[in-house]
């Protein structure tokens, strides 16, 4: 299980591809650049230059895997980019993205967002029939699943290879000298096409990358829709699966997104600070003072404090230079890892009632360590506020907490999380006020890591091999 660095679930990963464009695998490599927050383990770039595909992928974070030289070597026209968190599949290189096959000369390359939940089981069927998987990988199964359709038209085999995999499947594909782009009919996770003022289009995981490129949004790849990018022409869709509702992971607007894109056509800064006004309504706290701990709960703070008329103060700051990794601290030097990245402002503390505002809790180790960091510091009281409810269930769609022993929320009641972390009070935005603060209906989402109703439930051999238990 990989956690990042504040208690927090990883990311799942980010997508970024660029059709009709010269400098393709550098625009991929600035959208990547943009979309660094969504996976930090490794990251990689296909480009296709109308006769071949050149692969230039490591562990790492963006800037480090690629350079200038290593750009140039990834010509063409069309290029798609993947950074990575592993939530199937070790951390490992050679489970690195984009994936690559040749079967009967044609080039296959897939770059895939989110967890297919009957991996299991379909990869154990391909094996029986000869398939020989190089990865560990859930998205290998898509190539292999396009091999075996490599005798349809692009079209049916396209829905037939998609149509065959359950679960969060947002991907993008060079195939038959086509760029193509996938999402899943849940919509679990998000995909959005732009239009490049130098010409062009660009799918992306979020609308930031749209931005940093030098393009404007177009609209959402929809749920349950395949756009097949071809010979500089416009992007033509086929919609493979029956139309249903959506069930878009509402942890993008919580936590995931950046603040600055557009999320399933929500701004995700205007929600977060929704989130935090509607926490103001339901949690009456009387303090001196609101904070965040930077940067996660820093737009909900924003929120509760407009609409509770506290002020909002920065507590604790932040250092914006620590490193992934650095010289590691002796046994005596207790909480180095929370204390490197943020130290509290003591003579702003002494004394005083705080409200802390955070996004979430999932096992709350670290929120204990900086709870009591603030004591040391001299605050009287401590109040925190969560801009979602309790995380309960686990998720099995890309977020990596596939088991409730991993949440404290699954564990402990509200009073006893409380006590744990060393509050005087704890509140969390109930599940209707989260809802409200996107502007959608409930329907629209995927609610299950709060409420437990999963769309798609996972078959036996998921929960078996990548869960280590049954159904239950």
């Amino acid at each position: 299980m990989l956690w990042d660095d504040a208690g927090k679930p990883r990311h799942e990963c980010g997508l970024c591809g660029i059709y009709h464009h010269e400098d393709a695998a550098k625009l991929a490599y600035f959208g990547l650049f943009a979309l660094q927050h969504r996976g930090q383990e490794s990251a990689g770039i296909a480009a296709y230059d109308g006769q071949t595909v050149r692969v230039h992928k490591a562990m790492g974070l963006v800037p480090d895997v690629f350079s200038e030289t290593t750009l140039r070597g990834l010509p063409g026209d069309t290029a798609i980019g993947h950074v990575r968190y592993s939530t199937t599949g070790a951390s490992n290189v050679i489970n690195t993205q984009p994936l690559m096959v040749t079967h009967k000369g044609d080039l296959l390359t897939v770059a895939h967002n989110g967890n297919l939940v009957n991996s299991i089981s379909l990869r154990q069927e391909l094996e029986e029939r000869g398939s020989i998987f190089q990865t560990t990988m859930d998205s290998e199964i898509v190539l292999h699943l396009m091999a075996r359709n490599a005798g349809e038209e692009l079209d049916r085999a396209l829905s037939k290879t998609f149509t065959a995999v359950k679960g969060a499947c947002s991907a993008l594909m060079l195939a038959r000298g086509k760029m193509i782009a996938v999402r899943d009919p849940d919509g679990f996770r998000p995909l959005c096409i732009g239009k490049l003022y130098s010409g062009g289009y660009i799918v992306a995981s979020e609308t930031c990358a749209i931005d940093l490129v030098g393009g404007y949004y177009l609209r959402d790849v929809e749920p349950g829709e395949v756009v097949i990018f071809s010979g500089g022409e416009e992007p033509r869709s086929l919609f493979p699966w029956p139309k249903q509702n959506s069930h878009f992971c509402i942890f993008e607007q919580v936590y995931f997104a950046r603040p600055d894109s557009d999320i399933f056509g929500i701004n995700v800064y205007s929600t977060r600070k929704r989130m935090g006004e509607i926490l103001a309504r339901e949690a009456k706290i009387d303090a001196d003072f609101v904070m965040p701990f930077p940067d996660s709960g820093n737009y909900a703070a924003i929120g509760y404090s407009r609409a509770s008329g506290i002020p909002l103060e920065m507590g604790v700051i932040r250092n914006h230079y620590v490193g992934r990794t650095f010289i590691q601290p002796t046994q005596s030097m207790r909480d180095f890892n929370v204390r490197i990245k943020l130290n509290p402002v003591r003579s702003l503390l002494q004394g005083k009632r705080v409200i802390i505002v955070e996004d979430s809790i999932i096992r709350g180790t670290t929120g204990k360590s900086r709870v009591q960091s603030l004591r040391d510091a001299g605050a009287r009281e401590i109040h925190m506020v969560i801009s979602c409810p309790p995380s309960r269930f686990p998720c099995y769609y890309g977020i990596d907490f596939p088991s409730s022993s991993q949440l404290i929320a699954a564990e402990k009641t509200v009073a006893e999380i409380a006590d744990y972390i060393g509050l005087d009070s704890l509140h969390y935005l109930s599940l209707e006020g989260m809802v409200e603060a996107t502007g959608l209906k409930k329907e629209a989402f995927c609610l299950a890591c709060f409420d437990g109703n999963y769309p798609i439930e996972p078959d036996r051999a998921f929960h078996k091999s990548v869960l280590g238990g049954g159904t239950d």
